[in-house]
């Protein structure tokens, strides 16, 4: 019978396709992220490694798991977690979840969290819950409208292409860098190509949407963040290692910016203190995705990639 491992809790539904399919199924039975040396020893002669973005499955647990590992599907849409190239030396496949519901959740947190910072709502909730509020003045917590204002998008893929429809419905003019300019989606949301400098510049706000790769890692550094109005605001939902956050920091410390809203971190879990000690600063724990029907579609895709793996066929989300 063939042996799956699942690295952390994930919504019974992905379990019941892998049990269905007759699999053996063997949960971390501790709930927690497991260290490297639980992680080599708990995938010790599978044949399916189903992980979480946070579990690094490098070439070492790779190895620990034997020669009958024949996929890795991570739950998640990056797998920048995964060393994918000696995975694919070893025959060994490897799978994401991406899907039209975590893209739109994505987008519209992204969105949220857009409306959080520069509102000040989060500030305020605060304020109000400490007891501070004594009515209502003219010049309490002035925040920005959005209407007539410049979104930047860095990396217009599915979920970028849903933050500017939602921007544009806003009012908002848009423009966009990513690593091949898209005429046709320029037609069709009236948005406008920039290189990234450029965009850096002109943006009143800057929301990330790319993946973490040797290119994009502090892609927002402190030359990046120079070039920024000191009034923009920086939304950042894809990969907490595409911006420098001590750079961040400073930029925040210095007035640079007027503020930024992370919903992932440099070194998730961990949080810059410094971060969490700014008023200007919406944080968030990894949630952009975090709907129901979202992660239970995630759960039954990542099984299924599994499934034919497991069973000699290709999977639908193979990385390439």
């Amino acid at each position: 019978m063939p042996k799956v491992v699942v690295t952390r809790k994930i919504p019974r539904v992905g379990i019941d396709v892998l049990e269905d399919a007759g699999f053996e199924v063997v949960g971390n039975p501790s709930e927690r992220l497991l260290t490297g040396l639980e992680m080599k020893d708990f995938v010790k002669g599978c044949n399916g490694i189903l992980c979480l973005i946070m579990d690094k499955i490098n070439k070492e647990v790779i190895d620990q798991a034997g020669k009958d590992l024949k996929i890795i599907a991570n739950y998640g849409v990056g797998y920048d977690n995964i060393d994918v190239g000696y995975a694919k030396e070893k025959g060994i496949m490897v799978t994401n979840t991406p899907s039209v519901l975590s893209s739109r959740a994505v987008a519209e947190f992204a969105i949220g969290l857009l409306f959080s910072v520069t509102k000040r709502i989060v500030e305020s909730d605060e304020f109000a819950r400490k007891g501070n509020f004594g009515g209502w003045k003219p010049e309490i917590f002035l925040g920005v409208n959005l209407e007539g204002k410049t979104l930047g998008i860095v990396g217009l893929g599915n979920i970028g292409c849903l933050v500017a429809q939602m921007a544009k419905g806003l009012g908002m003019r848009v423009v966009y860098t990513k690593r091949n300019r898209d005429c046709d989606l320029e037609e069709k949301y009236n948005l406008e190509y920039m290189s990234l400098e450029n965009l850096l510049r002109e943006s009143d706000f800057v929301s990330l949407h790319v993946p973490l790769t040797n290119d994009t890692k502090h892609l927002i550094n402190s030359r990046t963040l120079d070039l920024m109005k000191n009034s923009a605001y920086l939304i950042n939902t894809s990969r907490g290692g595409v911006v420098d956050e001590a750079a961040l920091v400073e930029a925040l410390k210095k007035g640079k910016l007027a503020g930024a809203a992370l919903d992932v971190y440099e070194y998730e879990p961990e949080i810059n203190p410094e971060l969490c000690g700014m008023p200007n600063v919406v944080l968030t724990s990894h949630i952009a995705s975090s709907v129901r029907e979202v992660r239970d579609e995630m759960a039954i895709m990542a099984a299924k990639n599994i499934v034919e793996a497991l069973n000699g066929r290709i999977p639908a989300n193979l990385i390439k």
